[in-house]
C-alpha cells in the first residue's frame, strides 16, 4: 500500500519540527490562510513524527475508498500495523511512543481558516478526536481506536487532498527534513521545471522556533548533502536573497 499524505497538512506549519517538548503556539497567516496550534504542558504540541499516524489513517482511508470499501472517522488497528506502516521497531518502547504519540494529536487543538470558504470563519478540532486501547477479556491488549477529526477525513475523502509520498520518508530523522520533503512534494510534485522558494518565506511556513540562521543552515546542510528521496535541492542566490531551488530527480521514479 502506498503511504499517502493530506496536501494540507504537507503546505502549512501544523506540526512541532523539534523533538523536545513545545509549548509555545504555532500561528501562521498569509493571505486568507490563518493558523493557530496550541497544545498543552503535559504533553505538547504534537511533533511531525507524531503526524505519521495521521499519514497512515490518509493512506488506508484511500485505499479502502479505491477498494470499494466503506469508510469511517472511526478507525482500529493494532499497533504491530501501524508501527510496521510508518517503519518503526515493535518493541514496548515503540508502542509506549506510539501512546504518547496519539495523547498529543489528542491535546493538540487547531484553528484554521483552510477550506472554510470564507476568510474569518475559523474550523477548530483535535487531529484525534478521541482514542482508547482495546483490550481483550483476558486482559491482553488487541489494538487502538481512533476517532479523525472531520477536517482531515473531508480533505482525504471528499475533496480527495492527499499525494504519494515516498517510503524513504519515513527513514528521515531530522524534523527539518521531514518538513522539507513534504513541502518539497508538494509543491515541486512531479514538475520536471521544479519550484523555488526564497529563505525567509521557507522560515515563516515551516513554524520553528530555531533562529533564521540556524534554520537557514540546516537547509543549506540539506541541499548539500541532497538529503530528500526522489528530489534534487540547490541554494541560489539572487542580490541579497537566498533562494531553495527544488526538482525532481532524473533517476526518481514515481512514488
Amino acid at each position: 500500500m502506498a503511504p499517502r499524505d493530506a496536501q494540507d497538512l504537507m503546505a502549512y506549519p501544523f506540526f512541532s519540527l523539534a523533538k523536545s517538548r513545545r509549548i509555545t503556539p504555532i500561528q501562521f497567516e498569509a493571505g486568507s490562510v490563518r493558523i493557530l496550534v496550541e497544545g498543552v504542558s503535559e504533553h505538547g504540541i504534537a511533533t511531525i513524527w507524531d503526524a505519521d499516524v495521521l499519514i497512515w489513517a490518509a493512506s488506508q482511508l484511500v485505499a479502502a475508498r479505491d477498494l470499494g470499501l466503506p469508510t469511517s472517522r472511526l478507525m482500529r488497528a493494532t499497533p504491530h500495523e501501524m508501527l510496521s506502516f510508518v517503519g518503526r521497531g515493535r518493541s514496548v518502547r515503540d508502542y509506549q511512543r506510539l501512546k504518547a504519540a496519539l495523547d498529543r494529536l489528542q491535546s493538540t487543538t487547531v484553528a484554521t481558516t483552510l477550506r472554510q470558504g470564507l476568510a474569518q470563519r475559523m474550523h477548530r478540532f483535535s487531529w484525534v478526536n478521541e482514542w482508547k486501547e482495546i483490550v481483550r477479556a483476558d486482559g491482553q491488549p488487541a489494538g487502538v481506536e481512533l476517532v479523525l477529526p472531520d477536517w482531515f477525513y473531508h480533505g482525504v475523502l471528499t475533496e480527495s487532498l492527499v499525494l504519494s509520498i515516498d517510503p524513504r520518508y519515513f527513514r528521515l530523522t531530522g524534523g527539518i527534513e521531514r518538513w522539507l520533503y513534504r513541502l518539497v512534494r508538494k509543491h515541486g510534485g512531479r514538475q520536471r521545471a521544479g519550484w523555488r522558494f526564497d529563505l525567509p518565506y521557507l522560515y515563516a511556513k515551516s513554524g520553528s522556533q530555531a533562529r533564521f540562521t540556524d534554520f537557514a543552515g540546516d537547509v543549506r546542510r540539506l541541499a548539500q548533502r541532497q538529503a530528500l528521496p526522489g528530489y534534487r535541492l540547490q541554494i541560489a542566490r539572487v542580490g541579497a536573497m537566498e533562494w531553495l531551488m527544488f526538482q525532481r530527480a532524473p533517476w526518481a521514479s514515481d512514488e
